[in-house]
């Protein structure tokens, strides 16, 4: 009986479906595999892309894939070399894109361009022609508009190219070649610097001065021994096409150029200029190295604004392709210490991280791996490449005029025997058969006689032979000095090395960054821009703050809806303020930092960095007539002045103020650790014969000495003031320094108890206090109303 189709076709998707099963592979092609296996494999060819194919650039040129890809692209495609005219950009980029780099072509014209920017690259390789960026931080105009072509430096990176002088590799799609590195003639990674960031690793190469670069490479090949040391003779330390001043002493220089990591502090130079009336401003004539000179001068803006900096009155860019940024000073500044507080407020200083890592050459000509490297590394991986580069480039010139000698002693052969040639290739049938003949005839090579074959007749006229003789001597004398240039490495480094002298004459370049040491570097002092005036400061219960210079009625001060004054303290400009949260953390800042408004407030936020549910509780000024802070004493116990603190769960602890005295961190400094759900509803200065009392939500109160509380030595838990019952909390706390102070507890119905040491006994801490009532909870307690603090405004 015959198979329907349909079942034929059946048993054949099944005896396929057995040999995929056979054969490890599921239906259509899926093939079995561990997800944590492919995850990492896959990974790892990522990483490897990046390191080796788009991140980091090779110390043998110094170029990114990309960047070496747009310059040989200009250089053999289009042939926009220096001495040719510009080409559209668009041109490029979709040459460099189509032919050897499938990337998107922002990427490929964002590299283009900074080969153009004077301002990034210590020596351009680029000559744009168009918008190409600015310092201020524009960005390029679009490729249809610029136009470019390569700098004379440039073509001494590509001059030997295609004299097998490097190894090269098939493009990505396998229709034409392009060289694995350049046949750069001078150390471009040194001069020229690179960053990159790749996967697991990143480098940062500072530019260099070319003539130091250069003198250091002379110095390597007579003494390839010498130490960094010896070789930062010649290579004082980055010098950045932006200038600036480095502040880095030898010894941190030497290090860095010596483990290949580290970083130094770059900042802006600046002088002064006189104009009438006596004032004096200040010019800022260069910027640190890759800082946008837009973010510099509102950044300068901003301190003006806000008063920060008294003896600066305005900041003006007139800059052009120079850098100049005026800032205006009032008659009397110090132009010293106006500057000491712009570097280390403003982006006219920063620090530039050096991460000296390249690909570095392995024994597989396409395989490069990345490398940390120190100074005499880099160097000699360059010169090691160059001595390479001039080897091949001699072996292929030497081959090239063999092969030219060979030609031409053909032509000698023959000179003599015109007559015979010439009849021998009038009758030969062709050109096949007059080869034929004049090989055996002449014992010629093939090479030989198709040069004579293919000889003009004019040639054949004794002026063209005496020609010919005389290029068959300089040839052989030219031959000679290369195979002797072959067998001897000492005549090849000094080859190289006039070679790199006549780049140092061609384009040399005086430094732009000067190098100070540490000691130089005028110091900061933040009290020395603080003009001493005194002020009143307003905290709410919602965390605003605000400065005013002075406050005659405290209810006419602006809060927002539903919130109202905590705190109000008074002092100097210059003197300290300090914050107490319910976290315990004490958050110290100078009064000259607090904004001034007369309007709500700014949230205390923005000037520390506060948790979540973290809220300030306490305000105290430490301006000497109103607290006297004294520096603490190293070694010894904790000394008064005290403050304080009462905790919601009944804790209470006496702790110093002195080691609150100077201005903190935005983080702050603890003054207590807290039990797990617990926090500081009560914070105030002890003067050690106050009494302190506490009342709970069950309404229970209690009244101690201050003196009962010990005083920590240390951020403590410190000791139960009372004891409270499961579910009990403390509602407030206050201290009361005679009998007219109270505390004043208000009970859900609206009664208040009105607490002081006239009513009730003083008892020892640690008790159960005694009942206000019998029924309900108190619905908290009444903070007193903060008193406008005055002072006739001279030394306590």
């Amino acid at each position: 009986m015959a198979k329907s189709p349909r079942s034929g076709e059946t048993k054949t998707r099944k005896k396929k479906k057995q040999l995929d099963l056979d054969m490890g592979n599921l239906g259509g092609g899926i093939i079995e595999a561990s997800l944590r296996e492919e995850a990492q494999r896959r990974y790892l060819n990522y990483a490897l892309s990046v390191i080796t194919a788009r991140a980091l650039p090779d110390v043998r040129d110094g170029l990114k894939p990309v960047q070496r890809r747009i310059m040989y692209a200009m250089h053999q495609d289009l042939r926009l070399r220096a001495d040719t005219k510009h080409r559209k950009c668009a041109l490029i980029v979709g040459e460099v894109m189509g032919k050897y780099h499938p990337h998107g072509d922002s990427a490929i014209y964002d590299a283009l361009v900074r080969l153009a920017q004077s301002f990034s690259m210590r020596m351009p390789l680029v000559d744009g022609r168009g918008n190409f960026g600015s310092p201020d931080g524009d960005s390029a105009a679009a490729m249809r508009y610029t136009e470019a072509r390569l700098t004379h430096l440039a073509d001494e990176l590509l001059l030997e190219f295609g004299k097998r002088t490097v190894p090269i590799r098939v493009n990505y799609d396998n229709t034409r070649t392009e060289p694995i590195v350049l046949p750069t003639r001078f150390p471009n990674l040194l001069i020229n610097g690179s960053s990159g960031i790749a996967v697991g690793m990143a480098t940062s190469i500072p530019p260099h001065n070319p003539v130091e670069v250069i003198d250091a490479c002379l110095a390597l090949i007579d003494d390839p021994k010498l130490s960094v040391v010896k070789v930062m003779k010649h290579i004082k330390g980055p010098d950045f096409p932006t200038g600036g001043e480095l502040t880095a002493s030898k010894q941190e220089l030497r290090q860095v150029y010596t483990e290949g990591h580290g970083s130094f502090k770059l900042r802006s130079t600046w002088k002064t200029e006189n104009i009438k009336r006596g004032a004096t401003n200040i010019i800022i004539d260069s910027i640190p190295y890759a800082t946008e000179r837009s973010s510099v001068v509102s950044k300068i803006a901003e301190i003006i604004i806000a008063r920060k900096l008294p003896f600066l009155l305005d900041v003006r860019d007139e800059s052009t392709d120079e850098t100049r940024i005026v800032l205006e000073l009032k008659k009397d500044a110090d132009p010293e210490l106006v500057m000491a507080y712009l570097h280390k407020h403003t982006p006219l200083s920063s620090n530039v991280q050096v991460h000296l890592t390249c690909l570095v050459p392995t024994d597989h000509p396409e395989i490069a791996a990345p490398m940390r490297l120190d100074l005499i590394g880099m160097l000699q991986h360059f010169l090691d490449f160059r001595m390479l580069v001039v080897t091949r480039r001699t072996e292929f010139e030497l081959e090239q005029l063999n092969t030219r000698i060979h030609i031409l002693e053909g032509f000698a052969k023959v000179f003599d025997a015109l007559d015979e040639v010439l009849r021998i290739i009038r009758k030969s049938k062709g050109k096949a058969d007059a080869a034929e003949k004049l090989m055996k005839r002449f014992k010629l090579d093939e090479e030989q006689v198709e040069a004579i074959l293919e000889l003009k007749l004019y040639r054949l006229a004794q002026l063209e032979i005496l020609l010919i003789q005389k290029e068959l001597d300089e040839k052989r004398q030219a031959a000679k000095k290369l195979a002797r240039l072959l067998k001897s490495p000492k005549e090849r480094w000094s080859l190289i090395k006039d070679e790199l002298k006549g780049l140092r004459e061609s384009y040399a370049s005086k430094r732009l960054t000067r190098i100070i040491s540490a000691e130089d570097e005028p110091s900061f002092d933040a009290e020395a821009f603080i003009v001493d005036e005194d002020a009143t400061v307003l905290l709410s219960y919602q965390g605003r703050i605000k400065r005013q210079q002075k406050i005659k009625d405290l209810s006419s001060t602006r809060v927002r809806d539903g919130d109202r004054v905590l705190a109000v303290e008074a002092g100097s400009t210059k003197a300290s303020l300090a914050f107490f949260s319910n976290l315990g953390v004490c958050y110290v800042a100078r009064i000259a930092d607090i904004p001034a408004t007369t309007g709500y407030g700014d949230p205390i936020q923005k000037l520390f960095k506060l948790k979540d549910g973290e809220r300030i509780v306490s305000m105290r000024s430490f301006d000497s007539r109103v607290l006297e802070v004294p520096e603490a004493t190293e070694g010894s116990e904790p000394e008064a002045p005290f403050g304080i603190a009462v905790t919601r769960l009944g804790m209470t602890m006496r702790f110093s103020l002195r080691g609150h005295r100077d201005p903190s961190t935005r983080s702050g400094r603890r003054y207590c650790r807290l039990k797990p759900g617990d926090e500081v509803i009560f914070m105030d200065v002890a003067h050690g014969d106050e009494a302190l009392v506490c009342a709970t939500f069950n309404g229970r109160a209690l009244l101690c000495e201050v003196e009962d509380t010990p005083i920590l030595g240390g951020p403590g838990k410190g000791v139960m003031l009372i004891k409270l019952a499961k579910d009990d909390q403390v509602a407030g706390a206050q201290l009361l320094e005679d009998d007219r102070d109270a505390l004043i507890a208000v009970h859900d119905s609206g009664k208040q108890f009105k607490i002081s040491t006239g009513k009730y006994d003083i008892v020892s801490r640690a008790g159960k206090g005694f009942a206000l009532f019998k029924r309900g909870k108190l619905a908290g307690t009444v903070w007193p109303v903060p008193d406008v603090p005055e002072f006739d405004g001279e030394d306590a």
